[in-house]
């Protein structure tokens, strides 16, 4: 079998030996595959999110649930479904207040995530703990993982690529998540405050304009993405139907995290000897201990 390209994770406990085994100090050869023979519980085994994500995580669900259902229905108030849709918040006047209200817990909910991010960046760095490999920075690997993932999809490789904690797919979510958020908060302050904003813009009219073109069409592209991209490629796909729990529990299945995530799951084995001590178990069980 070919030798891996990537680098050695951990150059005390971790040598990958091959594309299919991989050497944990004090554990063995783990094979890709191992995932096949593990069992999870459906609310999750292993740690994914810290409560703070959790938190931001749902407050940014509702919140934008209700931010689409409000503006929508007000930018699309002649069509024939909006004034349905309209009634249930009340009339015009108190969904527009309800879509502000909104919008100002889920800029709440962005700053908490930020100080979040930097707050714990910067207590990882003093503690000498911070590993950009586990954060939702991009990187070369990524590229690669790409071109390895669609040729495993296509018959050309037998296995998934070793992946971080958060792959490909779930950073180029985070980055649309910040493009988005910033869009839509800007082009709506833009048009919730027109004469302070005038001010700052250079050319107030055309940018009065143009928020009320950005706001409408990014909240469209938001709704689609997070439909028929995040939800799907999060709860629908096979393995992780109807729902992932991570969302709520922080946590995330055994089977899943070494599918998917399989050099995170090797960092948890070095931080949980209970988890070290269940895979040995498993290797021994399945004939697969070449320690």
């Amino acid at each position: 079998m070919a030798a891996s390209s990537e680098d050695t994770t951990d150059a005390n406990n971790i040598t990958n030996t091959d594309d299919y085994l991989t050497y944990v100090d004090g554990v063995g050869n783990i094979p890709r595959d191992i995932y096949k023979h593990v069992k999870s519980d459906p609310l999750g085994d292993l740690p994914r999110y810290s409560i703070h994500i959790v938190i931001q995580h749902f407050a940014t669900f509702l919140t934008f649930l209700i931010l689409a259902a409000t503006g929508l229905t007000l930018h699309f108030s002649s069509l024939w479904w909006a004034p349905y849709v309209m009634s249930l918040f009340g009339g015009p006047d108190t969904a527009r207040f309800i879509h502000r209200i909104s919008a100002i817990f889920m800029v709440i909910a962005s700053a908490y995530h930020l100080l979040t991010i930097v707050g714990g960046t910067f207590q990882k760095i003093m503690k000498k703990q911070f590993d950009f490999k586990r954060t939702q920075i991009p990187w070369v690997k990524d590229a690669q993982d790409i071109v390895h993932d669609v040729k495993y999809f296509t018959g050309r490789e037998p296995y998934r690529p070793k992946m971080h904690k958060f792959m490909y797919k779930q950073k180029l979510h985070y980055i649309a998540i910040i493009w988005g958020t910033f869009v839509l908060v800007t082009a709506g302050t833009t048009l919730l405050y027109p004469e302070t904003m005038s001010t700052i813009w250079p050319n107030p009219e055309f940018f009065q304009d143009l928020a009320r073109l950005m706001h409408a069409d990014e909240a469209v592209m938001a709704i689609t993405v997070i439909v028929f991209w995040h939800w799907t490629n999060v709860h629908l796909v096979p393995g992780r139907f109807p729902l992932q729990w991570s969302f709520l529990t922080g946590k995330i299945t055994r089977e899943h995290q070494i599918e998917e995530h399989f050099l995170e799951y090797i960092n948890n084995l070095k931080e949980f000897p209970e988890e070290r001590e269940y895979i040995k178990k498993i290797l021994r069980e399945k004939g697969l201990d070449t320690h």
